[in-house]
């Protein structure tokens, strides 16, 4: 074998090992993994999408903090020397990263349609109670806070609303509990109010009924006034006659406790004195014989007891008067009929005329009922 041949084979066999060490250096080269990187990135995009961020606020951010610490290892093995690198921590927060990534877009796609589900019930739910029970509100005497909560819980429902249709569901949803809260307490409340105040209904209906009884036995005239219902019925030998809309004072929804209190007074009274045009300012008036015995024992019981101010005083001039038709609870306490109808109420009643007041002829079951009233259960 010639002197060449043998040095082409031996530059051959060495450039051949040489080969074969760069083959076995490639090969123990640790691979990144980038398929697994590029997952958990495209798995927390997906989840991004989704929203996660508002819905699986926990979830998400525990996925970001393992694709954050997948990126942070990735560099720390770079700076190493290349067969030095491992990249297994890399691997599993990537891997993890996206497992959770996944878990997140499932579970913010899941609530967000059951948010969707309960925040349209809830506004259909509240809209449905306003409607039922504006009227209601309007009518009664509520006090300044429930009227407060009532206006407030409004606006809070007419900005769900806005928000729900925008896609803000979280929004939507965190006015919509506040709305509740605000509009099913003042519901409640006002709803107990009632029920108490009605608790005295078989009392008003004792009065009414024997007013009527006594009005057909003596073939006589008698005035009843329904607050309620805002009516002043006028009854002839046991028959209602004449029917007329009434105002009263705005803390009507009770008895009349003391002078300034603007509540008108429950009982039976009688026209004390016709009141022509020319003295007094309401059109015209029939003065009732307020307070009767029955409001004076109950007066000086309630201040004997400590149940009103030391100087309060019993009040007095309570009148069935004209000057009416305001469409709202305005008076110091008396009743008012718009002008015509206080006209015919001058023309027909007499002085010593039985006059029933009371807080309803009909009891809180057909009150309930007419205004799709149903008590809330306690929480």
């Amino acid at each position: 074998m010639s002197r060449l041949l043998k040095r082409i084979l031996f530059v051959s066999a060495v450039f051949a090992f040489l080969a074969s060490l760069f083959v076995l250096f490639i090969y123990l080269i640790p691979k990144p993994p980038v398929g697994e990187v590029e997952f958990a990135l495209a798995s927390l995009q997906e989840a991004s999408k989704s929203k996660a961020q508002r819905y699986s606020k926990k979830q998400y951010a525990e996925a970001k903090a393992l694709y954050d610490s997948a990126m942070a290892h990735w560099n720390i093995q770079n700076e190493k020397f290349i067969l030095f690198r491992d990249y297994e921590k890399v691997k599993s927060f990537s891997k993890k990263s996206a497992d959770i990534a996944k878990k997140a877009s499932k579970s913010s796609t899941k609530r967000s349609k059951n948010l969707v589900i309960v925040v349209k019930e809830k506004i259909e739910s509240l809209n449905s109670l306003i409607v039922n029970v504006n009227k209601l509100f309007n009518l009664l005497p509520l006090p300044s806070e429930v009227r407060n909560n009532i206006s407030n819980g409004r606006m809070l429902l007419r900005e769900s609303e806005l928000d729900f249709e925008k896609g803000e569901y979280l929004k939507a949803e965190t006015k919509i509990n506040k709305a509740e809260d605000l509009l099913l307490s003042s519901y409640k409340r006002t709803f107990d109010d009632l029920e108490e105040y009605f608790s005295s209904q078989p009392y008003w209906k004792k009065m009414v009924n024997s007013t009527i009884e006594n009005t057909k036995k003596n073939q006589s005239t008698a005035i009843i006034v329904d607050k309620f219902a805002r009516k002043l019925y006028i009854y002839q030998s046991g028959v209602k006659k004449y029917t007329y809309d009434a105002e009263f004072g705005k803390n009507w929804m009770g008895r009349k406790r003391l002078k300034g209190d603007k509540a008108t007074p429950e009982g039976i009274y009688l026209v004390k004195t016709r009141i022509p045009s020319n003295k007094t300012k309401y059109f015209r008036a029939l003065l009732l014989n307020y307070p009767n015995a029955e409001d004076i024992e109950r007066f000086n019981k309630d201040k004997a007891a400590g149940r009103l101010p030391r100087n309060a005083h019993i009040g007095n001039l309570i009148e069935i008067h004209g000057d009416g038709g305001k469409g709202t609870d305005w008076t110091d306490g008396c009743v008012a009929l718009h002008d015509s109808d206080m006209l015919k109420v001058y023309n027909l009643i007499q002085v010593g005329t039985p006059v029933v007041i009371v807080g309803s002829i009909l009891d809180f079951n057909s009150i309930a009922s007419n205004y799709n009233l149903k008590k809330i259960p306690r929480s």
